[in-house]
């Protein structure tokens, strides 16, 4: 089950925009995709329709999904990625 849901803001730690942080626009856990705002921006070729006159005819780039493991939740104190232990806590835990 997937943590990440929509309006949440996260980090990319995979992937060619490692590092890059947005809010999460649509989330498709059957397929365990998000996308977010901003972040691996792909173009599509619109042709014009005749019953659609207002639609944007073009190239149009919009956002594509990302794996939800190559995201992660962003701490809104200290602006780094959660759900992930560091060295610290696992030498903590192993010794206790």
């Amino acid at each position: 089950m997937a943590k990440i849901r929509t309006d949440d803001q996260v980090i990319v730690i995979s992937g060619k925009d490692k590092g890059k942080t947005g809010k999460v626009i649509r989330v498709e856990p059957q397929k365990d995709r998000v996308y977010v705002e901003g972040l691996n921006m792909v173009k599509r070729h619109q042709r014009p329709l005749p019953g659609r006159p207002n639609m944007p005819v073009g190239v149009i780039e919009k956002e594509g999904p990302l794996h939800i493991s190559n995201v992660a939740i962003v701490d809104p104190k200290d602006h780094k990625p959660t759900g992930s232990a560091s060295p610290e806590t696992k030498r903590a835990g192993a010794s206790a």
